[in-house]
């Protein structure tokens, strides 16, 4: 496509970056009479729901920073539509993101590292107080200006106060960053920014993320695994007195993190225990680097939207039947999120008994009615019944049961009823909801059976016979 000589009232002056949706361009305001960037879209990609979901985070990335007037923050001057372009003019920073020197394996002095973290916290907490969180920090998003400034950039997955625009059953971030109760699809407030402001230390800190891997292995570690030491080819114990700090951040629950942007800041500069600068040193900006202005990335150039797992899965034992596998990696979902698929594949490796396997997976939940949940939606499975036995006691908690003489004539499954199943239950499960409903459409010979399949995924009567009653008339 051509470089347009215009975009609304903005004349275009050249190209600053590409990514798959669309270029960002440098651009001129003719008014302010300053230089701004152009962050645009393809009109061809708004058809689809895809491109729906892409512009909605697009339009929401321009009303969550456009109301952040912070000298930390990447500032949104407006959003529009010309021609066959949607665009933000945003404004240009000249400078290059934390990922470029991360690739050029930049050597940070530990002056430096808590400058940029006492910048990254300061505007994060400003946003915070805003009412906005942006569940997308990694080091791509925040750029290091030629004058040593730190700024936080793309905001197009931000969460604004009540509003969430995160689609059912998508988990929206990128690997080794995103929070563990995101994968989880349990409820979300600005601690997700903490965990991931905490990846961004450990990563200055040791020159490598915490948590490495395929997709999948990354997402096991962030929700089961704690970080690795800290630690450097220098003298052992460099950055001891950080270790602290780091493990808060990094906590697995939310309620364990710091309690704020500013609270992890304060923790942050006890440990420096000396002045902090208010800019990064001369001498770690690199001003010969491959792209002199870098703004923000059009939205997903880098960060994923993870519907289901990701390849890299562990593979199901041959000892095991893989209908019976994947019936019991649903089962869990419902406690665990998407992460249910590792954790049930690796802990079949350990044994060929069903109960066993149930029993080890039980351990993995926190309170024990999800565990005795759990073993009751698991009973029907197996073709057990629960004795009372404790989830503690693997090979236990099962005996044998009465076969069942219900009957599945029905209604037919419809169309309309599998989509109301699908919004119901994803209020209910969260990210794992859309998986489990294709899964039971596919499997279900009646609307009946459909139903039951599904119910059988919440943790108590009371939410099966709410979930029942909400679908209304199953010929739907």
């Amino acid at each position: 496509m051509s470089q347009p000589e215009r975009i609304g009232k903005y004349p275009v002056t050249g190209v600053l970056g590409k990514g798959a949706m669309g270029v960002v361009y440098e651009g001129f305001d003719p008014v302010i009479r300053r230089k701004i960037a152009l962050k645009t879209i393809r009109r061809e990609l708004m058809e689809d729901e895809r491109g729906a979901s892409i512009v909605a985070r697009f339009r929401n990335e321009a009303q969550a920073a456009g109301g952040l007037a912070h000298p930390g923050i990447v500032m949104v001057y407006e959003f529009g539509e010309h021609e066959d372009l949607a665009f933000i003019a945003m404004e240009h920073v000249e400078g290059n993101s934390l990922r470029e020197y991360l690739v050029r394996k930049a050597h940070f002095d530990e002056c430096d590292i808590v400058s940029i973290m006492s910048q990254l916290l300061d505007a994060l907490d400003f946003a915070h107080r805003a009412g906005v969180w942006h569940r997308d920090i990694k080091p791509a998003n925040i750029i290091i200006t030629r004058d040593g400034r730190v700024k936080i950039a793309d905001f197009g997955v931000a969460r604004v106060a009540a509003s969430e625009l995160t689609q059912h059953g998508a988990v929206i971030g990128t690997p080794g960053y995103i929070a563990p109760e995101i994968y989880f699809g349990r409820p979300s407030n600005q601690r997700v920014d903490i965990f991931s402001a905490g990846v961004v230390l450990y990563q200055l800190l040791t020159g490598v993320q915490p948590f490495r891997g395929a997709p999948e292995s990354v997402m096991y570690k962030v929700c089961h695994e704690a970080a690795p030491a800290l630690v450097t080819d220098e003298a052992s114990g460099r950055w001891n007195h950080y270790e602290a700090v780091v493990a808060r951040a990094l906590a697995k629950s939310p309620e364990d993190r710091f309690a704020s942007a500013g609270v992890f800041r304060a923790a942050l500069l006890e440990a420096y225990a000396k002045p902090v600068e208010a800019q990064v040193s001369e001498d770690t900006i690199i001003v010969d680097a491959p792209r002199p202005s870098m703004v923000a990335e059009t939205p997903s150039m880098r960060s994923q939207t993870f519907g289901s797992v990701a390849p890299g899965t562990p593979p199901i034992p041959t000892v095991w039947d893989p209908g019976l596998i994947r019936q019991i990696e649903s089962q869990l979902a419902h406690f665990v999120g998407p992460i249910a698929r590792v954790l049930v594949r690796r802990k079949a490796q350990r044994t060929a008994d069903a109960a066993a396997l149930v029993s080890d997976l039980a351990r993995e939940l926190t309170t024990e009615k999800e565990r005795q949940d759990f073993f009751l939606a698991c009973s029907a499975l197996l073709g057990m019944v629960p004795t009372g036995a404790p989830a503690s006691a693997p090979g236990t908690g099962f005996a044998p049961a009465a076969p069942s003489s219900s009957s599945l004539s029905g209604t037919p499954l419809s169309t309309g009823l599998v989509e109301r199943a699908s919004r119901a239950l994803a209020t209910r499960l969260g990210p794992v909801a859309k998986i489990v409903v294709r899964k039971a459409a596919a499997e279900a010979p009646t609307a009946e059976r459909f139903v039951q399949l599904l119910a059988a995924q919440l943790g108590s009567d009371a939410e099966r016979q709410d979930f029942v009653k909400e679908l209304g008339n199953l010929a739907g």
